[in-house]
C-alpha cells in the first residue's frame, strides 16, 4: 500500500479553515435533502473533505469564468451523480452561483437538479451524470482533447465504489492506459457501500488496488479519506505523478455519512433524508462557522 507522509509546507491554519468549511457544507447537504425529503446524504456527507480540497485549494479554476471547455483550467468530472448536494454546496461556497440557489435543490424548474444536468446551464456543470459508469469515459475524452489543445491542465473524475461493477468503467480503464493518458487523475471513492448494502455483500472488489494496477495505472492507497491534510497530501502526490505516461488513480477510503454520528457505519443512508429531530441533531454536529443559505 502507498502512503503518504506529512506534508511540512501545508499551513495548519489553512487546514483548519478547510474543515470550517467542511462543517459549513454538511449543514448544507443535510438541510437540503431534509426539505425536500429527497436526496442521496450519505456518500455527500463522506466527500465533503475530498470536495472542499478539491474545489477550496486544488483545482486550477475560474468560478467567474466558467465554460463548458475548461480551456486553461483543471477540469473536473462527478460520475456518481447522486452525491450531488456536496457538489451544489461547494460549488456555490467556491463562488459558481449564488449561496440561496441551494434552497431550491430538488424542486420544480430548478437547476440543482437530483442528479447533475446540463440543461439548466448550471455553472460548475459540464455533463449530465447520475447514470453510473459513465464518468470515467468522458474524462478520458477531455483529457485527450487537452493534450491535443496543447493545454497543459488536468482532468479530475469521481466515481463510487459500487459504480465499479460496470463494465463501462473497466474498459475506459484499459483505454486510458493504453493512450498514455497521464493528465488525467480518477479518485474512487470507497466507502465499501452501495444502495443495496456491503460491496462485499454485493459484488466484492478483492483487491482493488491490484487491479487498477494491472490495467496499467499509478495508484494510490489512501485509508484516511476523511482526514483534510491527508487528501492535500494526496492530492498534491497525484499532481506530481501526472505527465509521467500513465493515468493516476486515488482509492479513497471515506466513511459513508461522516460527520454525522447515526448516519456512519451503514449503508441505509445512502438515499435516506432526515426528520425534524434527526435534522436537529446532524446540525448540532457540525457548527455553522460561514453561514447558513
Amino acid at each position: 500500500m502507498l502512503t503518504t507522509l506529512k506534508d511540512p509546507e501545508i499551513d495548519m491554519a489553512d487546514v483548519a479553515h478547510l474543515e470550517n468549511i467542511c462543517s459549513q457544507v454538511r449543514r448544507d447537504i443535510v438541510r437540503m435533502v431534509h426539505a425536500v425529503q429527497s436526496g442521496h446524504p450519505g456518500g455527500s456527507l463522506g466527500c465533503t473533505e475530498l470536495f472542499v480540497a478539491l474545489y477550496h485549494e486544488v483545482l486550477h479554476h475560474d468560478p467567474k469564468n466558467f465554460t463548458i471547455e475548461g480551456t486553461g483550467q483543471d477540469v473536473f468530472f462527478l460520475s456518481n451523480g447522486h452525491i450531488s448536494p456536496v457538489w451544489y454546496s461547494v460549488l456555490a461556497r467556491a463562488g459558481y452561483f449564488e449561496l440561496s440557489e441551494l434552497s431550491t435543490f430538488r424542486k420544480l424548474n430548478t437547476r440543482l437538479q437530483g442528479h447533475p444536468a446540463t440543461e439548466e446551464g448550471l455553472p460548475g456543470i459540464r455533463i449530465s451524470s447520475g447514470s453510473l459508469g459513465q464518468g470515467l469515459s468522458v474524462a478520458n475524452g477531455a483529457a485527450l482533447g487537452k493534450k491535443l489543445n496543447k493545454d497543459d491542465n488536468l482532468v479530475y473524475v469521481v466515481t463510487g465504489d459500487g459504480e465499479l461493477q460496470e463494465g463501462q468503467v473497466w474498459e475506459a480503464m484499459m483505454f486510458a492506459a493504453a493512450h498514455k493518458i497521464d493528465n488525467l487523475i480518477a479518485i474512487v471513492d470507497y466507502n465499501g457501500r452501495q444502495i443495496d448494502g456491503d460491496c462485499d455483500d454485493v459484488i466484492p472488489h478483492l483487491d482493488l488496488g491490484a487491479k487498477w494496477h494491472a490495467f496499467g495505472w499509478d495508484v494510490i492507497e489512501v485509508d484516511e479519506g476523511n482526514n483534510m491534510q491527508e487528501i492535500l497530501n494526496t492530492l498534491k502526490l497525484a499532481k506530481d505523478k501526472t505527465g509521467k505516461g500513465k493515468p493516476v488513480v486515488i482509492l479513497l477510503k471515506t466513511e459513508m455519512g461522516h460527520g454525522v454520528d447515526f448516519m456512519m457505519g451503514s449503508h441505509e443512508w445512502h438515499g435516506i433524508p432526515p426528520n425534524d429531530e434527526q435534522l436537529e441533531n446532524a446540525l448540532t454536529q457540525n457548527e455553522e462557522t460561514l453561514g447558513d443559505y
